[in-house]
């Protein structure tokens, strides 16, 4: 572990160094790249941190760089803000309105995301972190944020990591298996040094004069790490007798060789929370400044401590593990308690997560409490509830079980866990609550245990408690009326609209009663008036979400209103298939918000929603500035899913396979549980994205993990997937490699029974976007029998032409001129000419919409049936007479060749522009006039034919 102003070279790490900094510069299509770097304690993660570093700044790179705290109850965020500082950036982290933005958490991220690129300032920034493994929550859910492309944000992060410290239960460890999945993502295990790189350092620092057998001893006493390397080496160069062979014994023989007040300098650094201000060591270490100072410079000059401007630091952390076993329990406790001391008498602010922790360490726990429950609120303050939930589970262990104030403690604990996502520790804390004597009311534990619950994903459960509570007597009306609407929320987010409806009924004549708030009123009114529309009178339920939006606005609260508009824009943009008054509707909502201030949370998801209609709509080049607008709000959680759903939307139907992916991999990330209306969406995409790769038993799989996952009655939902399953079989049976999967396919044609059966009792406007589906699965399944029907697929286009949705509606005319021109010649020349007219309009429509794999596959059954679509594109021409069939790739051009060579070696479209030195728009429309002359869909497709040619 090599430290700052080392006279060490850096030996055998070129090689590793030179991948690193190539790594940290291949960013993927987020624009971010990162490089974590774990092995065991010095072996060199830090110096070649510093060393990459200084490579990318001298390429002009901006860096940052902070270090984690060492200590468990670390402040929100320590590392980066640390790193701003450093930097001479104020870290704007002054807490938000809780009311006025229930995301406070995200809040903070993006104001350290939006610090961090008004520092880039357009230049690519180097984020180094050191000891990772001490990271806070928070600063594990902003690199989770960032390197999802959340941040936008030209990053790269390069942070060591303690290996040994990454035991099971480690929360880093699950953060680098989500990492993981990320192509621009790579954990490098650095391994120590093998013999003939020992060999080198230990020449290096001791000379060149070194005897064989003295390297070859200290490489076998080290095992390669540099660490010990160097500091034997020293001893050898020194003259000084070897001491053991253990770390410990290294670095005590080292530490007794110290002055005596330079010992005493290194034990206080070592107790201490880096870093270690003088003012503070001073008032520990009680020694005239100039005895001070000359103990402090033997410590520098004897490699424990390192002397910087924000104060002083070990060399290296192992020394504080090595000395923490070598001290009395009396010289433990006195040394934090004269650290504790200290920082009382400081003049300002109280640090209260550095007084927490010494008197902690001194064994005093009544004065702990004080300053530990001080640390718990400041947190909160910051959102930072992971680091809140630590110190009030602090707090309950300096407590004893008698004490009166463990009720409090215990209620902020449960809580504090909740918020931060440890549901199941929320939930154990809640029963220990309720065990008490003097906790809460059975009513508010139900309350509190059912929310709790329904986070945790656990929807069954926690239905069964808010039934509890609406079935407790001792409840109030208004407990009762706002467990209904929880619960009416909870059914329509589980897409269980029926029973949402009845709910919701029983929270308004609750509320009634009870002169409920006006939350409730909203919330149950938004249920309501879905559960109607969609089952029974679409203007009933209109009117009954309208009049919750006048309500909302009459009372100004942005949760009211947003909760009001986002229920109202949904159910125009969705069931009720009123798409352009939808879209108006979010978008009026978003700008109501904004205004208000609540961007970041109801601003985002109308915007999602108004994306979602534009999709439907076909105007997918307004929807891809929608979404521009509402990724700048740097959305968390299910702002974020709702915003990255939409936006695979328009990846799958453009045909970016890579983006699609990401955006995927991250709603996986993010999502926890999830009810039909996130979960239902995010597997179809997956069928629908497989499908464009040829990869028909994966969207096999996806589909039907969706019918197991839901007893959802939104038929529409139900009607995507449906679509969606039968059509991969239908696919997989037209190409012939993937057989069709009968028990799929009866489970499909269950699905499809239901459907249909429910139909004739929704709602018309619902009832008629559900016939259309069933007109599409009806029609593949056709293609499945092998009894491809033209008049299935007219009768779908038509069908779809009514609903205004022009994609389905294209798609069903491609399938009717394919199954027309797959007819037996000799038909008659009628259905040949409506087929052409159907392809055409297909085409058309493909074009316009920017939908860029379907107009690929227009394109080739257009070059099978020696259709002219528009007359302008290029279509595969019929090969002459003695033209060699073998050679696949005799239409394309020279240009064409090169582009398709590049695509077959894995390269993105910007490497291929900056190889080829071409633009990257010129390569996206090679890549697609590649796909129309091999007929292909997608990348891997396309390298196939190149590779099989070649």
């Amino acid at each position: 572990m090599a430290s700052e102003g080392d006279d060490a070279p850096i030996v055998g790490r070129t090689g590793t160094l030179t991948a690193v900094r190539t790594d940290l510069l291949d960013a993927g299509p987020s624009g971010t790249a990162a490089v974590f770097v774990t092995g065991e304690s010095g072996v060199g993660k830090s110096r070649l941190l510093r060393e990459a570093a200084d490579a990318l700044r001298d390429a002009g790179v901006a860096v940052l760089s902070g270090t984690c705290l060492d200590i468990g109850d670390a402040s929100p965020l320590h590392p980066v803000l640390q790193a701003l500082r450093r930097a001479g950036v104020h870290a704007d982290t002054a807490p938000v309105d809780a009311v006025a933005n229930q995301d406070g958490a995200g809040v903070l991220l993006e104001r350290v995301s939006q610090q961090l690129r008004s520092l880039a300032q357009g230049r690519r920034l180097l984020l180094v972190l050191d000891d990772l493994q001490w990271a806070d929550r928070s600063t594990r859910q902003l690199l989770l944020y960032l390197l999802a492309g959340l941040g936008e944000i030209n990053l790269s992060v390069l942070a060591a990591v303690r290996a040994e410290s990454l035991h099971g239960s480690h929360p880093l460890r699950r953060v680098l298996a989500e990492l993981r999945r990320l192509r621009s993502v790579r954990v490098l295990d650095l391994a120590p040094l093998d013999q003939e790189s020992t060999g080198e350092l230990v020449a290096a620092i001791a000379g060149t004069d070194v005897a064989p057998e003295d390297a070859d001893r200290v490489y076998k006493r080290s095992g390669g790490n540099p660490f010990v390397v160097e500091e034997l080496s020293r001893d050898l160069r020194d003259g000084r007798v070897e001491l053991s062979d253990t770390l410990r014994e290294i670095f005590l023989s080292r530490v007794d060789e110290l002055p005596p007040h330079a010992h005493d300098v290194v034990h206080a650094v070592a107790a201490g929370v880096e870093p270690v201000e003088h003012a503070l060591l001073a008032r520990v270490l009680p020694l005239p400044e100039t005895e001070l100072i000359e103990a402090i410079r033997a410590a520098v000059a004897h490699r424990f401590v390192t002397s910087a401007a924000d104060g002083y630091r070990l060399r290296h952390q192992v020394v504080a593990e090595v000395l923490e076993h070598e001290v009395l329990p009396a010289e433990h406790a006195a040394r934090h308690r004269r650290y504790a001391e200290a920082l009382e008498a400081v003049p300002g602010a109280v640090d209260h997560a550095r007084l927490a922790h010494h008197w902690r360490q001194a064994g005093e726990p009544a004065r702990a409490m004080p300053s530990v429950v001080a640390a718990a609120r400041a947190a909160e303050q910051l959102y930072g509830f992971a680091e809140a939930h630590r110190y009030w589970s602090m707090a309950l262990e300096l407590g004893c079980d008698e004490a009166p104030e463990r009720t409090e403690l215990l209620a902020h604990a449960a809580e504090s866990a909740h918020r931060c996502g440890e549901h199941q520790r929320a939930l154990t804390r809640l029963e220990e609550l309720a065990a008490r004597p003097d906790g809460p009311g059975a009513c508010e534990i139900h309350l509190r245990r059912a929310r709790y619950l329904a986070a945790a994903g656990r929807s069954a459960t926690a239905e069964i408690e808010y039934e509890r509570a609406l079935a407790f007597a001792e409840c109030t009306p208004s407990e009762k009326a706002s467990a209904a609407a929880h619960l009416a929320e909870l059914l329509v987010h589980l897409g269980r609209y029926a029973d949402a409806g009845v709910r919701a009924r029983d929270a308004l004549e609750l509320a009634e009663k009870a002169d409920g708030s006006t939350a409730d009123l909203v919330r149950a009114s938004a249920a309501l008036g879905f559960s109607l529309a969609f089952r029974e009178d679409p203007d009933a339920g209109l009117a009954v979400i309208r009049q919750a939006v006048e309500i909302a606005e009459r009372s100004g609260h942005p949760d009211d209103i947003g909760c009001a508009y986002l229920h109202l824009a949904e159910l125009l943009t969705g069931p009720l298939n009123s798409v352009e008054e939808g879209v108006l509707v979010a978008r009026r909502g978003a700008e109501k918000l904004a205004a208000i201030g609540l961007g970041r949370t109801y601003q985002t998801r109308l915007l999602a929603i108004a994306a979602n209609g534009l999709f439907r709509i076909g105007d997918w080049a307004e929807m891809e500035k929608v979404l521009d607008t509402a990724m700048r709000h740097r959305p968390s959680g299910a702002d974020a899913v709702e915003l990255l759903l939409s936006r695979c939307r328009l990846w799958v139907g453009v045909g970016d396979i890579e983006q699609a992916d990401r955006d995927l991999e991250a709603v996986a990330t993010i999502l926890a549980g999830g009810g039909a209306r996130h979960v239902l969406p995010m597997l179809t995409l997956r069928a629908g994205l497989a499908m464009w790769q040829g990869r028909h038993a994966e969207a096999r799989t996806a589909v039907q993990r969706g019918l197991t996952e839901t007893r959802s009655d939104d038929l529409v939902l139900l009607g995507v997937l449906a679509w969606h399953g039968l059509r991969a079989e239908a696919e997989a049976q037209a190409g012939g490699k993937v057989p069709v999967d009968p028990g799929a396919v009866r489970r499909l044609q269950t699905v499809v029974e239901r459907m249909a059966k429910g139909a004739g009792n929704a709602a018309p406007p619902v009832r008629a976007v559900v016939d259309g589906y069933l007109d599409l699965c009806a029609a593949e399944q056709s293609r499945i029998d092998e009894r491809n029907d033209p008049e299935l697929w007219a009768r779908a286009a038509t069908a779809w032409d009514r609903r205004k949705q022009p994609y389905p509606a294209a798609y069903s005319r491609l399938r009717q001129a394919e199954a027309t021109f797959a007819r037996r010649p000799g038909r008659s020349n009628r259905g040949r000419a409506a087929a052409t007219m159907a392809l055409r309009e297909a085409y058309a429509t493909a074009r316009a919409m920017g939908a860029n794999p379907f107009a690929a596959e227009i394109t080739a059954v257009a070059t099978r049936a020696r259709v002219a679509l528009t007359g302008d594109e290029e279509t595969v021409p019929v090969p002459p007479p003695g033209r060699d069939p073998g050679d696949e790739l005799d239409v394309l051009t020279e240009r064409e060749r090169e582009v398709l060579a590049a695509v077959a070696e894995g390269l993105t479209n910007r490497e291929i522009g900056q190889a080829l030195f071409i633009s990257e728009r010129t390569v996206g429309v090679h890549v697609g006039h590649i796909f129309d002359k091999l007929q292909v869909r997608t990348r891997v497709q396309a390298s196939r034919v190149f590779l099989r040619a070649a």
